[in-house]
């Protein structure tokens, strides 16, 4: 029996094409443009130069960090950078001194220095640059560093992505408002944790109960319905990006559009070996997501509602002749789907650092990159492609401009297509 496959859909073709032409779209949004200043929209702004005696220094790359808030730029031919901030705080400016020109380091104060705001609405840091030798980070640290990275990443991206491949096994249905799910569990953990106060080890195993109630809800009031009045599948997944819409809007409502942290997110690191260091939390991030992923294969392969899962994958009709419950195991698939959706959330949080409205629209691409490289409705497949996702993302970054590294997910997606469409662990019929 093959996992969460389905049948023979040439029906979906067409949805398919449209995931397929928004992901390309979304991902190229998602890369920042090169340019001398980003954040123009807040009121508040850090600026600066880049010169070296004298003599503008275009195309050095520059990240502010403060308060759960984080944007980059480079600097433009006149050696000037701006990037604004949404409020006034305490930020860190850090330098990339590997994009300056060669012998050229930061002479005083190191790449990261501190900014804070008086009475204006801009403050200015610039570097004291020149002529010097620099103490490059062997590659080797880098590339293990980033591979860790990148598997963290690619768990936390797998809790999610199977998710979505449940719903999309057992339903069709391509839920675009899956990247709200992901939000809406952040969210939980942010409002119990920080406005209720309560501790974190009990707000994020609450926010994923919420999570999965939420699951519930929405299966029972809205999915249900709509799969009873015979609803083709793309209808429903104009439905899902209606209600991704909805939910995105109405978070922002009651959370605004700023970022806001959960407690513990400047958590201490651990060097593991050289220059390569892990924060605690990312520590109990890896663990936490490989004993859910671990249960979660064991409930699929052992259980029955697990082995009800993946026959209704496979025949729906011929299940439901069988005398399994469709409708009841679609709902628990529901649940399953949203309360890991949750979790990823509470992780992403953690791994950004912070919470923002469209947090889960940020990672939804990423997420239905995963999902069709290993395999359309195979549940393990989404999981390796997560996994891959994610260590192409974090290393692409060693080889090409950080700016690039979703284009280059988006890249080797494209070319396994074209020689395997229907992905890593999927079947050909399920592509007609």
């Amino acid at each position: 029996m093959n996992f969460l496959s389905v049948g023979n859909p040439r029906h979906l073709l067409k949805p398919l094409i449209i995931v397929f032409t928004a992901l390309i779209i979304g991902l190229g949004l998602m890369t920042p443009a090169h340019a001398d200043s980003v954040g123009e929209e807040f009121e508040f702004a850090v600026v600066g130069n880049v010169k070296v005696e004298g003599e503008p220094v275009g195309g050095v790359r520059i990240i502010v960090e403060g308060g759960g808030y984080r944007a980059e730029t480079v600097t433009d031919d006149k050696g000037s950078w701006l990037i604004g901030v949404p409020e006034k705080s305490d930020y860190s400016v850090t330098l990339d001194e590997s994009t300056l020109p060669t012998g050229v380091i930061v002479l005083e104060g190191g790449v990261t220095q501190q900014v804070s705001f008086s009475l204006g609405d801009r403050v200015s840091q610039n570097f004291f640059i020149g002529e010097g030798e620099r103490n490059e980070v062997p590659f080797i640290d880098q590339l293990v560093a980033r591979l860790i990275y990148g598997i963290n990443f690619g768990l936390m991206l797998g809790l999610a992505s199977v998710g979505l491949s449940l719903v999309f096994g057992t339903t069709g249905l391509s839920n675009f408002a899956h990247g709200e799910m992901v939000t809406f569990g952040a969210v939980a953990a942010l409002i119990l944790g920080v406005f209720l106060e309560l501790p974190i080890w009990v707000a994020i195993p609450a926010a994923v109960l919420l999570s999965a109630g939420m699951g519930w809800s929405l299966d029972a009031g809205l999915w249900k319905p709509l799969r009873s009045r015979g609803l083709g599948i793309i209808q429903l997944m104009i439905v899902s990006i209606g209600l991704s819409l909805t939910m995105r809007y109405i978070i922002q409502f009651f959370i605004g559009g700023g970022t806001e942290q959960l407690p513990g997110f400047d958590s201490p690191k651990i060097n593991l070996f050289g220059s390569v260091a892990l924060s605690v939390n990312d520590l109990y991030s890896m663990g936490i997501s490989i004993v859910v992923i671990v249960a979660f294969a064991f409930w699929l392969m052992k259980t029955k509602t697990g082995k009800a899962t993946r026959a209704i994958s496979d025949n729906p009709d011929l299940s439901a002749a069988s005398g399994i419950d469709v409708d009841k195991v679609v709902r628990i698939v529901w649940i399953v789907s949203a309360s890991m959706a949750g979790l990823a959330g509470v992780l992403w949080a953690y791994f950004r650092p912070g919470i923002k409205w469209d947090m889960g629209t940020q990672i939804l691409l990423l997420i239905f990159a995963a999902v069709t490289l290993g395999g359309l409705g195979t549940a393990f497949g989404a999981l390796i492609g997560a996994l891959i996702v994610g260590l192409l993302v974090e290393t692409s970054s060693l080889f090409i401009p950080s700016d690039l590294k979703y284009v280059a997910a988006l890249v080797v997606l494209i070319g396994v297509l074209l020689f395997r469409p229907q992905g890593i662990m999927g079947r050909k019929q399920r592509i007609g």
